[in-house]
């Protein structure tokens, strides 16, 4: 009897897992990472950083070159029928049987597992992925949202404790990506945990409770989400103001102000977890002093985009400085 890990304790614990194929390439370095029960951790990175291959370890498909993996306390190498079980895995790539039908190859994907026909559980599946009116449907007539909540019923279909999304909405339109991020939602209010890969930075920004960033096999961060924006984030205060000046005043230096639009309007970049409130109250006080007015102030942030863009830009750190980030 596998027992199910309680909210927030570890299930998945990677341990110094590293891949080298034949050729010599290295797709993996010493990547550690453990993710809690419960949660949803979004994994980033560009074509070919190791997202892939991480997750291919981890639900047994690819040999690892070193390092360990444990899921619910289980080494996926010398338990592999139990922690098989606990994961399901939601592939890139829309592979069905197009002359099947939506029920017959979900109940199909819970025989692979050696788990007994359960009709109530499928139906619950399938109604929580809005299938139901379409269980009856060959698969070749469903569109491809469709066919994409097909292969999420089928990885569920086994009642797994961990669910990986590989690029889960590649290719489906934005009303469609929405929908399913709310059936994301849903399976996390479930107690499922989750591990999404995508190249949709908002995708990542919308529903991950965490950010992991994977760049040529190494594990550069994972934070939380809102500290990780809240760390590397910069806001910029841009002040418009009533009179144009010709250049900005040396009392006014120290807090590093770029003029722009002709002299009409001051720009403040600073770091959204400085005592931002006192910095911007200082630099207030000192407009005033200089006899400087401002018609309009608006603030804005940067996107988890543009942090994305900077980390995998940065020279490259140690596996070792990767770690200390993360929790």
């Amino acid at each position: 009897m596998i027992e199910t890990p309680l909210a927030g304790s570890t299930i998945l614990s990677i341990d110094q897992l590293g891949k080298v194929y034949a050729g010599g390439f290295e797709a993996l370095k010493s990547v550690s990472l453990d993710i809690k029960s419960g949660e949803i951790i979004a994994l980033l990175g560009p074509n070919g950083a190791g997202k892939t291959t991480l997750i291919s370890i981890v639900c047994g498909l690819v040999q690892p070159t070193s390092g360990r993996v444990l899921v619910a306390g289980h080494d996926i190498t010398t338990d592999y029928r139990v922690t098989r079980s606990l994961i399901g895995l939601v592939p890139q790539e829309l592979t069905t049987d197009s002359f099947e039908t939506v029920w017959n190859t979900v109940s199909f994907s819970r025989g692979l597992f050696g788990k007994a026909p359960d009709p109530g559980h499928i139906e619950k599946v399938l109604r929580s992925l809005s299938l139901w009116e379409k269980k009856d449907n060959m698969l070749r007539t469903l569109s491809g949202g469709m066919k994409r909540r097909v292969l999420i019923a089928k990885a569920l279909s086994h009642e797994p404790q961990i669910l990986f999304l590989d690029e889960p909405t590649a290719g489906v339109d934005v009303s469609l990506r929405k929908d399913m991020w709310a059936v994301v939602n849903e399976l996390r209010d479930s107690g499922v945990t989750i591990i999404l890969t995508t190249h949709y930075i908002e995708e990542a920004e919308e529903i991950a409770d965490r950010i992991g960033v994977i760049d040529h096999g190494e594990l550069i961060l994972v934070e939380e989400k809102r500290a990780l924006m809240a760390q590397l984030g910069k806001k910029v205060l841009e002040l418009d103001l009533f009179d144009a000046i010709e250049e900005v005043p040396p009392a006014l230096q120290a807090f590093n102000l770029d003029l722009a639009a002709n002299g009409l309007r001051l720009s403040y970049t600073f770091e959204t977890l400085e005592s931002g409130a006192n910095a911007i109250s200082a630099l207030l006080d000192a407009l005033k002093e200089e006899g400087i007015a401002f018609k309009d102030l608006h603030t804005t942030q940067s996107s988890l985009e543009e942090i994305f863009v900077d980390l995998v830009n940065q020279p490259k750190t140690t596996s070792t400085d990767a770690q200390g980030v993360a929790p």
